[in-house]
């Protein structure tokens, strides 16, 4: 575990680096800020559609030899980035193919990654382990985006793709060397032996167990899911786009500029990784523990809304960032945890699917709000959505989880045998 620990904080920085140099290379080729939004956007894309098929692949194919290969391959595209970047061959059409070609490998990469890193540990400590890569993907961000920069300054756009293709090429010499806990290939045996969570049955039967359709029936028929679903999409909706809706609050209404919010940004990165250390004890989480905090962190959006200074939005946004942090580690311990072992990956795709829907769909609806409610109208509006929502959701459950009494009058025919039935 800390060995791919390391290896994660290595490839996610990587990563990092490259995203914030490839922003840049757009800008460079083109000079407009909407090629680099459709740049994003292109990467992106595959996950709506592929996710489910990647999330298939991981639960049919061996996990370790999945994720050795997909980090692979994506160190080949970075490679092939730089040198073309090296040569002069980078065009934007040429960018925008080889970004499509990254996210499709990523809808394989990240269920196969994500499940890979559980398996290292015994199913007990799987909330912990999830709580770990939440702050190793923090840190990572952290560390990524300030190498980006100075490695354009000193080597060049070219050393960055290069190193982040070396990032993955570091990630598939680790994995070969993991070994899962014993818990872990105890919990998965079923699904390798047979069909399903029995481990009987033919092996067509097994085949069958192993398709799309099931992965996705399973996750819309498993009420937590859709509920869990449900508070992160409208939450990613209408919060959480920070980068947006603070970054307009900042420049805007309190007058400050790119070093303002560049502090802004830096606590939220810290109050990102103070909420994963947070997350990694929890050991039962559950969707109402994620829906509390989602809420919790909407009525902190609100008052951060109405922040008459830039110090006081300081104090409000690392509370935010905390509250956000452990809401996320909380759901996808939940979301990991919760499936069959043999069905976990396709449910991963499903998430991979509905999470790019609504990451396409928010920041375009934020700024609608944002337009027409000016940044504090739309951070006091998102939260009072996201918490009105939450709220209303709660207590629908609530009334239908209470069971009404049926009295029986005595001496009715069965009244001995049924009493008071509820």
């Amino acid at each position: 575990m800390r060995w791919w620990s390391v290896a994660n904080f290595v490839s996610n920085a990587g990563t990092w680096m490259q995203l914030t140099v490839q922003n840049l290379l757009v800008l460079q080729i083109t000079g407009s800020a909407a090629a680099t939004g459709l740049s994003m956007s292109v990467q992106a894309a595959p996950a709506l559609l592929m996710s489910l098929v990647g999330g298939a692949a991981v639960d049919r194919w061996p996990r370790k030899l999945t994720a050795a290969v997909s980090q692979a391959l994506l160190g080949a595209v970075a490679f092939t980035t730089a040198v073309l970047v090296a040569c002069g061959g980078l065009n934007l059409t040429v960018l925008m193919a080889l970004a499509a070609v990254t996210g499709v490998i990523a809808t394989v990469d990240g269920p196969a990654c994500a499940l890979l890193g559980n398996d290292l540990v015994p199913p007990e400590d799987v909330p912990s382990a999830i709580g770990v890569g939440s702050l190793v993907h923090s840190a990572g961000r952290l560390a990524g985006a300030a190498l980006g920069g100075v490695t354009v300054a000193f080597l060049g756009t070219a050393a960055a793709y290069a190193a982040n293709g070396v990032s993955f090429l570091f990630v598939a010499a680790v994995i070969p060397f993991l070994r899962p806990a014993y818990g872990a290939l105890r919990q998965a045996a079923p699904a390798r032996r047979g069909s399903g969570a029995a481990g009987t049955g033919t092996g067509r039967d097994a085949v069958a167990d192993m398709t799309v359709r099931q992965g996705l029936m399973f996750f819309m028929r498993r009420p937590r899911l859709v509920a869990l679903a449900g508070i992160t999409g409208i939450s990613a909706v209408f919060g959480r786009n920070y980068t947006l809706t603070l970054a307009v609050l900042v420049t805007g209404p309190l007058a400050g500029g790119a070093g303002s919010f560049g502090t802004v940004s830096t606590v939220l990165a810290v109050g990102g990784i103070v909420g994963a250390v947070l997350g990694a004890r929890l050991r039962r989480p559950s969707v109402r523990l994620v829906g509390m905090l989602a809420a919790a962190g909407a009525l902190l959006q609100v008052v951060a809304g109405f922040s008459p200074s830039f110090a006081v939005l300081l104090v409000l946004v690392l509370p935010m960032a905390v509250v956000e942090s452990v809401s996320d580690t909380a759901g996808k311990t939940v979301l990991q945890t919760d499936p069959p072992a043999h069905l976990r990956g396709r449910v991963l795709g499903v998430w991979g699917s509905v999470s790019t829907g609504w990451g396409l769909a928010g920041p375009p609806a934020l700024g609608l709000l944002m337009e027409l409610a000016g940044a504090r109208g739309a951070l006091v509006v998102g939260g009072l959505i996201i918490a009105g929502s939450i709220g209303a959701g709660f207590l629908l459950r609530g009334r239908r989880d209470v069971t009404v009494p049926v009295l029986v009058r005595e001496g009715a025919p069965g009244a001995g045998v049924l009493g008071t039935a509820a």
